[in-house]
This record gives C-alpha cells, sequence and structure tokens, in this order.
C-alpha cells in the first residue's frame, strides 16, 4: 500500500488528487480555466460600446454653428464654438452631456472619451490593459465574468495544492509538510502564486460586485459622480435601489448592437437613397426630353 501512494507521489497533484479525491476535480479546474479564458476572448475582441464619429456634414453643423444665422455649407467667417455641455433630465436628474471635440459630437450619459483607444464609449468603465480593450456597454458583462470565474480558480488550485501537500504529509508516520514539498515542489509554486494572485483577483471581484450591486461604473466611482457635493446629496439616477435587480440589468441584460454596424448600415441606405434619386432625375430629364420632342412635333 505504501509502495503505491510512493509512487503516486511522483506524480503531478492533478494525476495524484485524481485518484485519491475523485476524477472530477482536474476536470472542474479545466471547465473553470476554459470560462475564463472565453470570457477574456470576448472582453478583449468585441466592440466594448464605440460610438461613431460624426459625419462630415454633422461635424461641420456642430463646429461652425446650428443656428439659422450661419450658413454651414459656405465658407462663411461668421462662427462659433459649440457649448460644451447640455443639461438632460434623467429620471428627474439633471445629467449633463458633454461635447467630445475629437468625436464632433454630444456624448450620451455615462459615455466617455477614452485617450488610449481614441473612442468614445457608450457607459464608459475603464481602459484595462491586461485585455488590451476598453470595457463598456457591450463588454462589461464579460468582463465581470471573467474576473469572477478566474478569482473561482485561483481559489480552487489554492485549495487543492495544499490539500496535495497535506495528504502526502500524512501518508506516512515520519513524514513531515517539509518532506512532502520536496516531494512535489510543482504543488508548492501552484499554491504560491494562487496565494499571491487570489488577493487582487478576489479584491477586484469584490470591487466591480459593489459596482454592479448599485449599478455604478469605475469611471463614475473615481470621479465621485453620485457622491455628496456641497452638501447636496446627488442621486443616482440608473440604480433601482435592489442589489439583484441591478445584477440582473447589467449581468443577464439583451446583448446590445453594436452602433458601429448601424453606421455601415446607414451609409448603404444612404448609398441606396442616392441611387434612387438618380434613377427618379433620369426618369424626369426622359419625361421632359419626349415632352419637348412633342411639342415640337405635334403630328407625333
Amino acid at each position: 500500500m505504501y509502495h503505491v501512494k510512493e509512487e503516486m507521489a511522483g506524480f503531478s497533484s492533478s494525476q495524484y488528487l485524481c485518484a485519491q479525491v475523485h476524477w472530477t476535480v482536474p476536470v472542474i479546474a479545466g471547465v473553470l480555466l476554459a470560462f475564463t479564458l472565453l470570457f477574456l476572448f470576448r472582453t478583449s475582441f468585441s466592440d466594448p460600446g464605440i460610438l461613431p464619429r460624426a459625419s462630415g456634414d454633422e461635424a461641420l453643423f456642430n463646429d461652425r454653428g446650428a443656428d439659422n444665422n450661419v450658413d454651414i455649407h459656405e465658407n462663411s467667417t461668421q462662427t462659433r464654438n459649440p457649448p460644451r455641455t447640455k443639461d438632460v433630465l434623467v429620471r428627474g436628474e439633471t445629467v449633463k452631456l458633454k461635447y467630445c471635440f475629437t468625436c464632433k459630437i454630444f456624448r450620451p450619459p455615462r459615455a466617455s472619451h477614452c485617450s488610449m483607444c481614441d473612442n468614445c464609449i457608450e457607459r464608459f468603465d475603464h481602459h484595462c490593459p491586461w485585455v488590451g480593450n476598453c470595457v463598456g456597454k457591450r463588454n462589461y458583462k464579460y468582463f465581470y465574468l471573467m474576473i469572477f470565474t478566474i478569482t473561482l480558480l485561483c481559489i480552487y488550485i489554492l485549495t487543492f495544492s495544499i490539500a496535495h501537500i497535506v495528504m502526502l504529509s500524512q501518508e506516512k508516520e515520519e513524514s513531515t509538510l517539509i518532506t512532502a514539498m520536496s516531494e512535489t515542489p510543482a504543488s508548492v509554486i501552484e499554491a504560491l502564486i494562487a496565494f499571491f494572485a487570489v488577493w487582487s483577483v478576489l479584491g477586484l471581484a469584490g470591487f466591480h460586485s459593489y459596482l454592479a450591486g448599485t449599478n455604478q461604473t469605475t469611471n463614475e466611482e473615481i470621479k465621485g459622480s453620485w457622491a455628496q457635493r456641497h452638501g447636496e446629496v446627488v442621486r443616482n439616477p440608473y440604480t433601482t435601489k435592489n442589489c439583484c435587480t441591478n445584477f440582473s440589468k447589467i449581468l443577464c441584460g439583451p446583448a446590445y448592437n453594436s452602433l458601429l454596424r448601424l453606421r455601415e448600415d446607414k451609409n448603404q441606405e444612404k448609398r441606396d437613397m442616392d441611387e434612387v434619386r438618380k434613377k427618379i432625375e433620369k426618369l424626369l430629364l426622359d419625361r421632359e426630353h419626349n415632352l419637348s420632342q412633342t411639342l415640337k412635333n405635334p403630328e407625333i
């Protein structure tokens, strides 16, 4: 019996735990790893909610003026700077829409311009260098699920790495933790990496759980958008005052369409309208030509 256990001690931790505990131990670790990578790629390679920049006419309209006294289609010297903000009401609270001089648009509520991506992002949370992408309206739930699964994976690896070392130390009476650690250095390294990693990802998961439960973004929390100002209470108009409802809205909400695709569809629609207009102009020219021919030759 001891001879068999001594041979198994040389196995990897997954093989040892599979034989001594249950075969599902390494399977669950593999499933957690697969989901972590899936959510990582989904966060990294998806559109976070990029707002299309203004077209040429829209940008010219915003830059040169929207009043009737300025002709935006002529090289007029009457120009004005567009207002930097606009006030809108969201559930009874005044929210400022800021003008983006790069994208030439008024950003919708909760949107912000990312200096790294050089785009305005809808419901901007933050730019994550670890995924190489912004986290916004369309990929926040995948980002949250990624840090949640990686936290579970770190705790899982830490727990069973320690369990592997402890089980080895209890196989023989003369065995100690030191001898067990010398027999399986891989489990020691795994436990150390998981121990130091779990605190950062656990804190990050807890922070974003708080944000999701209160329906805030990292950008709003850092700036104190809904904090008390000068003794005046500022209410968050997006929260439902119910943690579970906020979670369900963010994590179980619909898959939002990319506005970039809508811009492509709009351009295609514009091309189709141009073709229709050309056909109508051609028909009118043909009718005018036939009418002129009829007037010249009334006998026809």
